[in-house]
Order: C-alpha cells, then structure tokens, then sequence
C-alpha cells in the first residue's frame, strides 16, 4: 500500500528490527532506501568477530531488505559504509564487500565512524524494477 507521501515502507523478519523510528527500507522515486545495518543475526541478535564477517552479515542483511522486494545485490547503484576503524579494517572489509557485487560495482562512499559495539554499518540504494519492463 503507497503511503500519501509517495513513499512505502518495506519490513522483513529477515533483517533485524528497527532499534529506533526508522524502517528497514522505503520505496520512493523509483528507488530502495535501506536503513543502516549492522551485523546482528536477524534471528539470535549475535554479532560475529572481526571486520569481514561482520561485513557479510550486514550485506545478508541488505539483501534480505531487497529480496523482499524481489532483488537483488545487482539493483544496488550506490553504497554508504562505515567502518569503526576505517585505516586497519578497510582491506578486510573490501574483500568480504566484493562476494556481494559483481562489476559493474556501485558507487561507494566509506567514511570512518565511531560506531556503537560494532566495526561496521552499511546502507544502499537499489533502483526499483521497470513495473513497464518483464521481470
């Protein structure tokens, strides 16, 4: 159901809840907006070790968002990550971020941030399918 605004919310229980007033994701303007994840376990709320890990459970957890919506890590043109130590984990966090994206890559932004029990926090946008287009 659309919202007055234009906007539509998309929740999945295969994402972690919102911890605030924020949704996992929202449709507008032909795009998907996720929140901000971390890496928790949707299921147990465990976090994993180390900066890749914790890197792919936040991109399963995007994914879930997308999948949701019927896509994919394919739809996503732009990402915004942060690392809590952006100069020691950047190379680890790279590669596990590369076993989600096939070239060509989005666009991405990562900044070092100081992040609350967690090394790494990542959002996107996906460009909504062509509802015009066969899918």
């Amino acid at each position: 159901m659309s919202e007055p605004t234009g906007k539509r919310a998309v929740h999945t229980p295969g994402a972690p809840r919102p911890a605030g007033a924020y949704s996992q994701g929202v449709e507008a303007g032909g795009f998907l907006f996720t929140a901000g994840f971390g890496p928790q376990d949707p299921v147990t709320g465990a976090v994993p070790d180390g900066v890749g890990a914790q890197t792919a459970q936040v991109l399963r957890n995007v994914g879930a968002v997308l999948a949701e919506r019927g896509m994919s890590m394919r739809d996503v043109v732009k990402v915004t990550a942060h690392l809590h130590h952006l100069e020691r984990d950047f190379a680890a966090y790279d590669e596990a971020y590369r076993a989600f994206f096939d070239e060509p890559f989005p666009v991405r932004t990562t900044v070092g941030s100081d992040l609350m029990r967690i090394l790494v926090e990542i959002d996107v946008v996906a460009l909504l399918p062509d509802p015009g287009l066969p899918g």
